[in-house]
């Protein structure tokens, strides 16, 4: 088989780290925040994720592109959120009957720009020693010292709020009109799996942009309210955060994931940081302290709620915890029917450990 030559491009950290590759995806030059996932499947489902908005992925599995790409049924948004992708191997080719074309041809229409023959071990390694940091990946510009310029215009993810720009910009309903349940969603990034797991416990749900009111959720009468997961520091969204106060205050069961778990934590009074290294991949082990099982879980955040705040709360009580690192993995109000997980229930991709959660919340709601 006679193989095409491929451009050369080039990953260039913030700290000054060069990487030479081979370029994937569109010619040209993206920057954001990079960080790596562990998950040895799902790219798809990764890269519409608009948790991941601004960002560029690292996929640590050696192979990336083999099954190709489904036009709607992987998809987790309305197209390719991340920045950029970096990865050891690209495959131009698939295998899977199925598949609606190539990850080559999928990012060339969504102008993602990307590199592989890295050394995405050594990579990984450097990146968790030194911790996450912004870069930029060019394969038009191939002078380390001109990237570099580029790169620090790329604004840091500290104090950055993104769901705004990633929500949707008109309110929209999804399910059954008819159902006898309603939940107001919140829509800070919303994955379509975590509605999809709604609809299919016979929830009708409506899906409200960020910074839509809470007044304006509550004139639609839901039974609940979801907080969706998200991009972007939590703590740049008083909006969202003021939003969730208003709610608990109606007694209605309130559902968070991901960013919903930090803004539910933010209204308790409880504050985030970012980490040294966020969670992203499908085996992060979370013990479940209510009923003492662990669950096998699917993550994707940089940023946590602080453990003393949580342990230190009157109205707040611990539920979930991180077997890894002992970080904060989901919470309940005592005093409200409220409470939140870190990690990603509806799991796409993941394994399907935590769906328990979609029907506590119902329960909460029926009752």
């Amino acid at each position: 088989m006679k193989h095409t030559q491929q451009p050369e491009a080039l990953l260039v950290l913030q700290d000054g780290t060069v990487y030479k590759g081979l370029a994937l995806g569109k010619i040209g030059t993206a920057g954001g925040e990079i960080c790596f996932n562990t998950g040895m499947t799902g790219y798809q489902e990764i890269y519409t994720d608009p948790s991941y908005y601004g960002q560029v992925i690292i996929n640590t599995t050696s192979h990336i592109g083999n099954y190709g790409i489904l036009n709607n049924a992987e998809q987790e948004s309305n197209g390719v959120k991340i920045r950029a992708m970096v990865c050891n191997f690209f495959s131009n080719i698939h295998s899977r009957y199925t598949a609606d074309g190539s990850l080559q041809d999928y990012f060339e229409r969504a102008n993602i720009v990307g590199i592989h023959g890295v050394d995405t071990r050594q990579l990984v390694r450097y990146i968790r020693s030194k911790g996450v940091m912004n870069c930029i990946i060019s394969s038009e510009i191939l002078d380390p010292a001109v990237l570099l310029a580029e790169l620090n215009k790329v604004p840091d993810m500290d104090g950055l709020e993104l769901s705004s720009e990633v929500c949707t910009r008109e309110a929209y309903e999804q399910g059954d009109p008819e159902a006898s349940l309603r939940v107001a969603v919140l829509d800070l990034g919303v994955k379509r799996s975590i509605l999809s797991n709604f609809n299919q416990r016979g929830v009708f749900c409506k899906v409200f942009p960020a910074r839509t009111s809470h007044a304006e959720l509550a004139a639609w009468k839901p039974n609940g309210y979801f907080i969706a997961n998200g991009p972007g520091d939590p703590a740049a969204m008083p909006y969202a955060v003021e939003t969730v106060k208003q709610a608990l205050e109606t007694e209605k069961p309130l559902f968070g994931i991901c960013l919903g778990h930090q803004i539910l934590s933010l209204a308790s009074g409880i504050s985030t940081y970012k980490m040294h290294n966020g969670h992203r991949g499908l085996n992060h082990p979370v013990k479940n302290l209510i009923t003492g099982h662990c669950e096998v879980t699917s993550q994707n955040h940089g940023f946590a709620v602080r453990a003393e705040e949580v342990m230190d709360h009157a109205n707040v009580e611990l539920t979930h915890i991180n077997l890894n690192d002992k970080t904060i993995e989901g919470i309940r109000r005592k005093d409200k029917p409220a409470f939140s997980v870190q990690y990603h229930p509806e799991s796409s991709p993941g394994p399907h450990d935590s769906h328990y959660l979609f029907d506590q919340f119902i329960g909460m709601m029926k009752e």
